[in-house]
């Protein structure tokens, strides 16, 4: 028996809001794809002002070709991702933003259970090269790792 999931089985274990995400990107023609993931780049959230500035504070994700800072916080039963991307930069930006705002108000345990190859469900390996997406295949990595040490250490 096979232990690879469907399309579907994978669709099912994101949060709602990602799910819905993917399933408008799967709908989508390849230059369609590219349109989503530029205005989810200039929809990524700011920094608050307390970590602006202060990249010491995040972590980074080295795999990334841009500089690429992250910040996790738990709060209740969800999860506040914070990036630090250089607008120059609007392939990961989008990637970022199509995240941060599929994991809102997402369940920690959700975020983590979510699969690990978004950013195929997405089909940006039809419109991305392979090196920029290992970088975003890390930057979800990095996500959900920062998730576990976070209730690892509540």
């Amino acid at each position: 028996m096979s232990t690879e999931w469907t399309i579907e089985e994978k669709l099912q274990q994101c949060p709602p809001k990602l799910r819905a995400i993917v399933e408008e990107f799967r709908e989508a023609t390849a230059r369609e794809r590219m349109d989503y993931l530029l205005e989810f780049a200039l929809n990524l959230p700011d920094l608050p002002a307390r970590l602006a500035g202060h990249r010491e504070q995040m972590q980074q994700v080295h795999e990334c070709q841009t500089p690429v800072f992250l910040h996790t916080e738990l709060e209740a039963d969800h999860v506040n991702f914070f990036l630090d991307i250089p607008k120059e930069s609007p392939t990961v930006r989008g990637f970022a933003g199509i995240l941060v705002e599929g994991f809102t108000d997402a369940n920690p345990r959700d975020v983590i259970q979510t699969p690990n190859d978004i950013y195929l469900l997405l089909g940006l390996q039809e419109v991305i090269t392979p090196q920029r997406l290992r970088g975003l295949h890390a930057l979800q990595t990095y996500m959900q790792r920062q998730v576990e040490q976070l209730l690892r250490n509540a």
